[in-house]
């Protein structure tokens, strides 16, 4: 059929990441890539590898691009309101589970290279009777905290998503530093400012909120410019340790992020003048599940500097 994707079909036994079907549901539901990604609080180049994404394993094309915006496809069409009702289906799965499990239980959530176990463990032994689990997750999947995946989040702020609705606990400050190739012109430096690389393009991950990405990029700009953009976006940090390796741009990243130190190829560089991040404790503001302030002091007594 014309406008369909020369792939082979997706067979009965697909497997669908419900994140993509989100996202093809709320470009469905605008017609137009740039309002969607804007309702969804993601980076339009993104969500168009989203869509792709989800083509691919379907095996069919779902949206076409036309002057005025988007328009489904005929295999978009038959599949919107299964996929609709696929999403209502998971969601309503997910408050069954909740309502059926032990009042004693959370799920802690913990973003990239963050280390947990100590709070876990001293929440288990102060409440023995609770159900505790874990959740490691990468930066793209914050949303699982306001998707109720899990009951609270331990993740560096800026958040990179909105942070409505949620309630952001500090723990404690962490420096940020620049990251650059070992052979890079700034490499060995006690300390650099940003006007040492304000000509430097800088890398950023795609999909992330605008408060996220500014930070991280120290934008605005004391003048108002937006520094240099690299080569290109990328989707995680271990692809901007590639980018910054390749000597193609640099990045300022958290000065604790253990993943950077593992490579002999990379160099980080304290930055003067720039504020901190924070390390903190993140839950959904109206959420009552009593272990979370027993998880909060555990988090305080054992994860915070010093501690």
């Amino acid at each position: 059929m014309p406008g369909e994707a020369p792939s082979s079909p997706a067979g009965p036994g697909v497997d669908l990441d419900l994140r993509l079907v989100r996202y093809f549901t709320v470009v469905a539901e605008h017609l137009n890539f740039a309002r969607a990604a804007a309702a969804l609080h993601v980076a339009q180049p993104s969500l168009s590898r989203q869509v792709q994404r989800l083509e691919d394993v379907l095996g069919v094309r779902l949206l076409e691009r036309t002057t005025q915006g988007s328009r489904l496809t005929a295999a978009g069409a038959a599949f919107l309101p299964r996929a609709q009702a696929l999403l209502h289906t998971a969601g309503q799965a997910a408050l069954a589970a909740r309502a059926a499990a032990p009042s004693r239980t959370i799920t802690v959530g913990y973003l990239d290279d963050l280390v947990i176990t100590p709070a876990v463990r001293d929440l288990r032994r102060r409440h023995p009777e609770a159900h505790v689990r874990t959740r490691h997750l990468d930066t793209d999947e914050a949303r699982a905290l306001p998707e109720g995946r899990v009951d609270v989040l331990v993740a560096r702020t800026p958040l990179p998503i909105p942070s409505d609705d949620l309630r952001v606990t500090a723990l404690y400050d962490e420096p940020r530093v620049l990251l650059v190739s070992a052979s890079h012109r700034l490499a060995g430096k006690e300390s650099v400012s940003p006007e040492d690389f304000a000509d430097e393009p800088l890398v950023a991950c795609a999909g992330m909120a605008a408060a996220w990405t500014g930070f991280w990029r120290l934008t605005p700009r004391p003048d108002g410019s937006p520094p240099p953009l690299a080569p290109m976006l990328v989707d995680t940090f271990e692809d901007k340790l590639e980018v910054v390796a390749e000597g193609r741009a640099v990045a300022v990243v958290p000065a604790d992020d253990r993943r950077s130190t593992l490579r002999d190829d990379l160099a980080t560089i304290p930055v003067d003048g720039v504020e901190p991040c924070q390390v903190a404790v993140v839950t959904r503001a109206d959420d009552r599940n009593p272990l979370l302030a027993h998880f909060l002091e555990s988090a305080r007594n054992c994860l915070a500097r010093g501690a």
